[in-house]
């Protein structure tokens, strides 16, 4: 068998059936890795001793039949999840050599659950960025295409499932950090309903809108994983108290009676003619598999996008005051001036520019004469597109529409006009503003091999009936997304 290629519910079969074992699967994509990454750039760090350590105390869960699904899967992490031991960088010079002294949430129960972890993704400087080209470990490349961007800022987690250098891996979603890097990279990836995923040991960029998930090969390992690591937390207070049922129960119920949304705001100007008609097909799909198919509104969505780089960077610039040379990482030691001299010598030197625009941007909009026409200006935007949306799901389970309005581009093609950048999130900021979840869905690749994602959303709670529809499109879809070629 093709290890690399594997999905995580392939692997577990195999192990099953004694068709190979979780030491000589580690040890198979540890090779790979190795051989791809330079290319690729999608691990910042490699940590191959731990995996294989973690791989054969799998190996004897399985021996002792105690094993689960995830026992012995090499998984990627993105490089913003708190590993104990293992140094967590979120791809800037500042947090270079920060190592935890504790495991974030979904750590923990991804090792309970006897899961490997491969190594650290890369990813846009704390998680600010559309590209992965922020990053100061260097940007990430496009599997599909190295002279294209994956996405970002999961873009390093993204190239690294699409490559076959893991079997899936966790992303986080701030503003489409999850959806659209999959969408370029043609595989899955889920932005779960805000609250279900503990964000305890994610290091926090807008703490109202980060969320982690999964990203995959295929929507069954999406709702394996997502299973694994969905769940109360005491540890954080915005953690949902709800039952999480096992995701992979949705998978077969198929889409007859189900109502799918299509918003007229989402087709309109700046939409790429190909990822239109793409998109379009997959909502055809549903319709032949007995969806009724219903136009709705969601008049608010020209607001969105502003709302977004209000409340984030606004979020952002209070998070990031913690590093400050003192308590974390880089620290500028010239013996020289004052202590408020050596604060802003390390922050010039620690951040990178992305994140210094946005530092500046919130810590403006939150000042004294600003906040009432910009910040709570934009938190009015987000009641009022989450009313939007409440209306709309009243009609419909689900609404589907583009993850981002062109496919890939070229690497450093955005980098000097951050303002197109940002319009890239057009499609998914409004999920993380209203707290909904949402899926990316690979449905072909564009005239250029360059691959396309439909995007599906739902109600706060909502994951069931994206599943449903997500693996019905994956079972039905007119186009699929060949492995790209390396």
């Amino acid at each position: 068998m093709d290890i690399c290629s594997s999905t995580i519910h392939e692997l577990a079969t195999a192990y099953r059936n004694g068709d190979t074992d979780p030491v000589a699967a580690t040890e198979t994509f540890l090779e790979r890795i190795e051989r791809i990454n330079p290319s690729l750039n999608a691990y910042i760090r490699i940590t191959a001793d731990t995996a294989l350590a973690r791989a054969k105390e799998a190996k004897k869960r399985l021996v002792n039949n105690d094993a689960t699904t995830l026992t012995g899967i090499p998984l990627g992490i993105k490089d913003l999840m708190c590993t104990r031991g293992i140094t967590t960088t979120c791809g800037s010079k500042i947090l270079e050599h920060f190592v935890p002294p504790y495991n974030a949430t979904v750590i923990e129960r991804l090792a309970g659950q006897g899961a490997v972890m491969l190594g650290k993704t890369n990813m846009d400087e704390f998680a600010m960025g559309s590209s992965t080209e922020s990053s100061y470990f260097g940007p990430t490349r496009n599997p599909h295409n190295t002279d294209y961007i994956p996405g970002g800022s999961s873009g390093g987690s993204a190239a690294a499932v699409a490559a076959d250098l893991c079997c899936a891996a966790l992303g986080s979603d701030t503003g489409g950090s999850i959806r659209q890097p999959a969408s370029y990279t043609g595989i899955v990836g889920l932005k779960p309903t805000y609250g279900l995923v503990s964000r305890y040991g994610l290091v926090a960029f807008a703490s109202s809108l980060d969320q982690i998930g999964p990203m995959t090969k295929d929507v069954r390992d999406a709702a394996i994983l997502f299973s694994a690591i969905a769940g109360h937390d005491k540890r954080d207070s915005t953690s949902l108290e709800v039952d999480i049922p096992d995701y992979t129960e949705f998978l077969d119920r198929g889409v007859q009676g189900l109502r799918v949304g299509v918003p007229k705001e989402y087709f309109g100007e700046g939409l790429d003619e190909e990822v239109e008609g793409r998109v379009m097909e997959m909502v055809k799909t549903l319709e032949g598999g007995g969806a009724k198919i219903i136009d709705v509104s969601i008049p608010r969505t020209e607001h969105a996008l502003a709302a977004y780089y209000i409340i984030a960077p606004s979020e952002a610039s209070s998070n990031l005051a913690r590093y400050d040379g003192v308590r974390y990482g880089f620290r500028d030691t010239r013996p020289k001036d004052s202590l408020i001299d050596m604060f802003r010598r390390s922050r010039s030197g620690g951040f990178g520019p992305e994140v210094k625009r946005r530092i500046m941007l919130g810590t403006y909009a939150l000042s004294a004469g600003y906040y009432d026409a910009y910040y709570k200006k934009a938190l009015q935007v987000r009641r009022l597109l989450s009313d939007d949306l409440e209306a709309a799901f009243a009609k419909v389970d689900v609404i589907a529409c583009p993850a981002a309005p062109t496919p890939a581009y070229k690497i450093g093609e955005k980098l000097e006009d951050p303002l197109s950048m940002y319009l890239g999130d057009v499609y998914t900021v409004t999920a993380n503003l209203a707290g909904i979840p949402g899926m990316s869905v690979p449905a072909g690749l564009n005239s250029q091999g360059l691959p396309i994602g439909v995007q599906l959303l739902a109600k706060p709670l909502g994951e069931e009936h994206i599943f449903r529809s997500a693996y019905y499109l994956e079972q039905n879809r007119p186009h699929h997304t060949p492995k790209p070629s390396l």
